[in-house]
């Protein structure tokens, strides 16, 4: 399973608009990925009510994971959602 540790880079955390822009982008990356704070229960990056239930503060680290079959792919979008999550950017990135 790929993973990544990253400190959440905006600074009002995965809340309403950072939220919803982290989820589009777990959803956009067409493999399946989970977001859990630290030493915390993994939930679906997928699922905006999941995220929200979170409430992950900026700044704060979170792991991302993916289980999914192709472990390029995993580890591709691990790479383009850290760097959307660790620099609080307004879309996922097009290229790491």
């Amino acid at each position: 399973m790929a993973e990544r540790r990253v400190s959440i880079g905006w600074a009002e955390g995965l809340h309403a608009r950072p939220a919803s822009i982290f989820v589009r982008a777990a959803t956009a990356t067409g493999v399946p990925v989970t977001i859990a704070r630290k030493d915390g229960t993994p939930v679906n990056a997928a699922s905006m009510l999941a995220v929200l239930s979170l409430g992950a503060e900026g700044g704060e680290e979170i792991l991302l994971a993916s289980p999914a079959e192709d472990e390029a792919a995993a580890e591709a979008a691990l790479d383009r959602l850290a760097k959307l999550v660790s620099e609080g950017l307004e879309e996922l990135p097009e290229t790491v």
